[in-house]
């Protein structure tokens, strides 16, 4: 491994620990030279899994780019940035266990928002609304009718109750 800061060949391991659910190694180092110290982390090389976009694009999976939509959706929310990169990593695994080279941006999307649903209802919509590229408030409406249903069956109810007689 050469140092980053002189290039040097040779270095030390001074701690190895695995992280990413045992998918890699995170390795501390200490160069011999100049003895300034670097992390390196060591994974299976796997296919790289390419993403085809609406537009017919394709381009490399990107897990940064995944993480920063992750980001923008919770800001301000009580969302763990530890608990966004284990998301990112659900999902990441996700697409490699389907063995496919390529997948459609609409199932990394809809993979996306699976997670926020589970994770944050406030974020979702977030997610969800620049995603699906929201037009109007009908859309929004329908987004939180599906987060909760119950709400729409109570507004049905109330509707439909019918009107107390007068005694006669």
């Amino acid at each position: 491994m050469k140092c980053p800061y002189c290039q040097f060949l040779e270095d030390k391991v001074l701690d190895s620990r695995v992280v990413r659910d045992g998918e890699a190694i995170k390795r501390r180092r200490e160069c011999l030279k100049c003895t300034r110290r670097y992390t390196t982390y060591e994974q299976i090389e796997e296919r790289r899994v390419r993403v085809v976009k609406k537009d017919g694009r394709r381009e490399p999976f990107d897990r940064q780019k995944i993480l920063r939509g992750l980001e923008v959706a919770c800001r301000k929310r009580p969302v763990g940035t530890e608990t966004l990169e284990e998301v990112v990593d659900r999902i990441e695994r996700a697409l490699y266990d389907r063995g496919e080279t390529e997948v459609q941006a609409a199932v990394v999307g809809e993979m996306i928002m699976d997670a926020l649903r589970g994770l944050d209802p406030v974020a979702y919509v977030r997610f969800a609304s620049v995603y699906r590229d929201f037009q109007d408030l009908t859309q929004f409406h329908e987004l939180l009718e599906v987060l909760h249903p119950e709400s729409r069956k109570a507004r049905a109810t109330t509707r439909r109750q019918p009107r107390p007689r007068k005694a006669e």
